[in-house]
């Protein structure tokens, strides 16, 4: 007896669990008895519950929980509806995975492969001689009155002689235990990233049982796959293959910036690219690239507002015609998406013996297209059997609708669907109803497992001219509970495929083999100018982020210690903080200013001390206060998120805890009505660490590649620029000048020393080197003209001089223009720096400083200037 394998699938589906259809509702007692007896499951669920060992099903509960965890780590994402400020919806992956056995994946393969050579042979004939057209094997509503057909693409043969390179094949297991096609996918079909997490994650779960049911590998059908890209392009073996993608903010992103990890290729947005000369190219910091393959994830009308949707911005101009040109190959070739229609299945069985003179292996459910008068009349009083479902998915213009299964519905409902379709029927197709097999799923240790219906998507990968390969596993969605159709955007989950088989198993690598004669070439990682300036702007924020939370650190433990600042030191603090946006100007200083008339209406100094602590601590995490800390971890995030695919999973699941744990640390609680400054340090305590996790994998676990140098680059220029402003607003507000209490001035120069020192982040550099000195000389030394310390302004000067000449590719020693505006502070003369003038001012100082303000700004500018919008010559930079 197996405890927690007593659930039983519903009734008229089958249960994969046990290998056959669940018997009527009468005979449910008995099923439950018998399913509690392992002896009762299928061959292959029987060795996947063996090889759980000694601790069986006490276990899962265990490893349900460290999937939820590897899976938030890794920071896959799956968005129903992506958004900027949306929160990002964890990937759903359930414990067990879909097990196919050879025989039924034999059913599968074959008629995968054979629906995939139809598909192609209709796509050819539909944008060639239209001869299925002519001959009435398809009305032409199906095809020319579909928005998805492109007549700028009639009479072009693609590049390579190829329309398809990629299909995807949803189907659902029959009561029968036959499977059957309930829809296709050619514009973009999503799956293959999620599908190689999954195989990831669940094959560790359970290594033992994943070795012992001879599972089929994945890695080389890829492989042969992005092999076959290439041979389809002129460039062979050497062309350049980029997936384009739509961006960040869509729902299925992360799996775009993982597969194009995975395959080691260039993940691009449509800005990325350009068209010239009927040539594709892509922008990168050394200039154009010619890119030769696309593999596109956006659908066809976004690709070129030149000749489809004039609004969309996330296409190539003039790519279509780099199509008809033929240099360029499109995967898939622009101009698939009337064979997504529902409708085209009913028409597939005699298309197939027309153009393969092949009856199909595999079925596919009965459709009637409702455009059909014979099709409306027969179906049409058995709508409660049947799914609704949109003949032109996705179009607006036609009318689209999320599929609707009849029986769901009530009798008032019913009629008003057969109102609708009568009125507009080339609009509706519908499609017999199916049971859908139900699968195992865990729950818990006290429900044990939950049978629910589920769903495959497989996907056939050309690999070469004229043969298909089935990718042997594939995506399975599982159905929510009490629901009966399995989609991701219904709150459904995922499981892994295991495909078994009795051959050997193929367990080469996604890298090809190595072949000595033909040599190796060193091919450098090309940054495309959107992710350079990503880049830049990561190293910016994650700078700019250290720096605030360290000055609101430095205020709150100022205005919480044990002695009082001085005024000096609070006008410095004061203007800072309003300077870099963290407080509203207008807020009342913490300490009154001199000369201020101390009448009853003036506010004490404990009321103004409550004020600005109070604001500055509520100002911390606001939406709508553009520069608080929380703001500029959000900037940081965002930039990061176009980076995914360069970003380890560990970065950028630090960038994401980092933010959500300060947004929560932020939060009010219960009947809390304002935040401490207790809880804000604690918060900012935390962030700070958390920045110092994200600085380390920057600086130690990145290529120094051209991309990593504007990272770099960026956060010395804001280094240079935070760091020289707040020391020069120090000596404007007179922190050095000396007061005629000579008692008074010590105590608030050590306060002065203390909290400079605090936020150049270089107390106990200080500390080791002039011990308790509290000299200017010393001070200046250390801040400005200290080539050892990472915080002094001339090692941050040296370092982006440094940074800036490695991306211009000068030679040693020789800095380029950009280089140039940055000073050189080790040559500036100390004593000078120090020295006072008849006003007690420091003009020299101030002057170097104001140097290294403007260096920071100039260079600013003149990078976005000529590596991001080039709008100039780097030879005329600072001319």
């Amino acid at each position: 007896m197996v405890k927690g394998l007593a659930h039983s699938a519903d009734s008229g589906h089958f249960d994969e669990l046990q290998g056959k259809c669940s018997p009527a509702a009468a005979s449910a007692a008995k099923a439950l008895e018998s399913a509690a007896n392992a002896q009762d499951l299928s061959s292959p669920w029987r060795t996947f519950f063996e090889q759980l060992g000694s601790t069986g099903l006490d276990d899962l509960d265990r490893r349900t929980q460290t999937l939820a965890r590897q899976v938030r780590d890794n920071g896959i994402t799956y968005n129903v509806y992506a958004s900027q400020g949306g929160p990002q919806r964890p990937w759903a992956l359930d414990l067990f995975p879909l097990i196919v056995t050879p025989d039924s994946w034999q059913q599968i393969e074959v008629g995968v492969k054979q629906r995939a050579r139809l598909l192609e042979r209709v796509m050819a004939d539909v944008y060639g001689p239209q001869q299925l057209i002519r001959e009435a094997m398809i009305p032409p509503a199906l095809v020319q009155g579909h928005p998805g057909y492109l007549r700028a693409m009639h009479g072009v043969t693609p590049v390579g002689g190829t329309h398809l390179h990629i299909a995807a094949f949803d189907l659902a297991r029959g009561p029968d235990g036959n499977w059957a096609v309930v829809s296709q996918r050619t514009q973009a079909p999503s799956g293959l990233g999620y599908l190689l997490e999954n195989r990831l994650l669940i094959s560790r779960q359970f290594p033992q049982a994943f070795e012992a049911m001879s599972i089929q590998r994945l890695a080389a059908t890829y492989r042969v796959w992005v092999e076959s890209l290439k041979a389809h392009s002129p460039e062979g073996a050497n062309a350049h293959v980029a997936l384009l993608t739509p961006g960040p903010y869509n729902e299925t992103y992360f799996e775009h910036a993982y597969l194009a990890r995975y395959l080691g290729l260039t993940l691009v947005e449509g800005h990325d690219l350009t068209v010239r000369d009927e040539r594709v190219y892509l922008r990168t910091l050394r200039g154009l690239e010619p890119v030769h393959v696309l593999l596109k994830r956006l659908d066809d009308e976004f690709l070129d507002p030149l000749e489809l949707r004039a609004d969309s911005t996330l296409g190539i101009p003039g790519l279509l015609q780099a199509v008809r040109a033929g240099n360029v190959v499109v995967a898939n070739a622009p101009g698939s998406a009337f064979l997504e229609s529902p409708a085209l299945l009913g028409f597939l069985p005699a298309l197939s013996e027309k153009l393969l003179g092949e009856e199909l292996q595999l079925p596919a459910l009965d459709s009637w297209w409702c455009g059909e008068r014979a099709a409306l009349a027969s179906v049409l009083p058995q709508l409660e059997h049947m799914a609704i479902k949109p003949t032109y998915p996705g179009s607006v213009t036609h009318g689209t609708f999320n599929a609707t299964l009849g029986r769901t519905l009530t009798q008032a409902q019913r009629d008003e669907w057969v109102g609708r379709i009568t009125r507009q029927p080339d609009r509706y197709t519908l499609q017999a109803y199916t049971p859908l097999s139900q699968m195992p799923t865990w729950k818990n240790t006290t429900e044990g497992v939950v049978q629910r219906s589920v769903m495959l998507r497989v996907f056939a990968l050309r690999d070469g001219k004229d043969s298909w390969r089935v990718l042997p596993g594939g995506l399975a969605r599982i159905a929510a509970p009490n629901a009966q159709i399995a989609s991701m955007q219904r709150g459904g989950s995922s499981a892994d495929v295991w495909v078994q088989t009795h051959a050997d198993i193929d367990r080469s690598s996604l890298l090809p083999k190595y072949n000595a004669a033909s040599g190796f070439k060193h091919r450098e990682r090309m940054v495309t100018s959107r992710a350079a300036e990503n880049l830049y702007w990561l190293g910016r924020y994650t700078e700019r982020s250290e720096n605030m939370v360290r000055l609101v650190r430095l205020c709150i433990e100022a205005l919480n210690g044990e002695d009082p600042a001085s005024r000096s030191l609070w006008a410095w603090l004061q203007l800072l903080t309003q300077r870099q946006g963290l407080v509203p100007v207008g807020v009342p200083s913490a300490h009154a200013a001199a000369g201020d008339d101390k009448t009853a209406s003036t506010p004490s100094m404990g009321a103004r001390r409550r004020v600005f602590e109070r604001t500055l601590i509520a100002c911390l995490d606001q939406d709508d206060h553009s520069t608080s800390v929380g703001y500029n971890l959000r900037a940081l995030h965002q930039a990061a998120s176009s980076l995914r695919e360069r970003l380890s999973p560990e970065h950028w699941n630090a960038i994401v805890h980092c933010v959500d744990q300060f947004s929560a640390d932020c939060a009010l609680s219960g009947s809390q009505r304002e935040f401490s400054a207790v809880q804000a340090l604690q918060a900012l305590d935390a962030a700070s660490s958390a920045l110092a996790a994200i600085t380390g994998a920057q600086t130690d676990r990145m290529t120094r590649d051209d991309g990593w140098q504007l990272l770099s680059i960026g956060r010395h220029v804001e280094r240079l620029g935070f760091l020289s402003s707040a020391l020069d607003l120090a000596v404007e507000v007179g922190v050095f000048e000396h007061t005629e209490d000579e008692a008074s001035h010590a105590d608030e120069n050590n306060s002065h020393y203390v909290a400079l020192l605090s936020l150049f982040d270089s107390t106990i550099t200080f500390q080791a080197q002039y011990q308790q000195s509290r000299e200017l000389a010393p001070l200046i030394e250390l801040l400005v003209q200290d080539n050892d310390n990472p915080r002094s302004l001339a090692w941050v000067a040296r370092t982006l001089r440094g940074r800036l000449s490695k991306l211009a590719n000068t030679p040693m020693g020789e800095p380029d223009a950009l280089a140039r505006l940055v000073p050189d502070l080790k040559q500036t003369d100390l004593e000078k720096l120090c020295t006072p003038n008849a006003a007690g001012h420091h003009p020299q100082l101030r002057a170097c400083l104001t140097e290294c303000m403007q260096a920071a700004w100039q260079v600013s500018d003149a990078i976005t200037a000529h590596y991001f919008s080039h709008t100039d010559d780097a030879d005329s930079v600072g001319a």
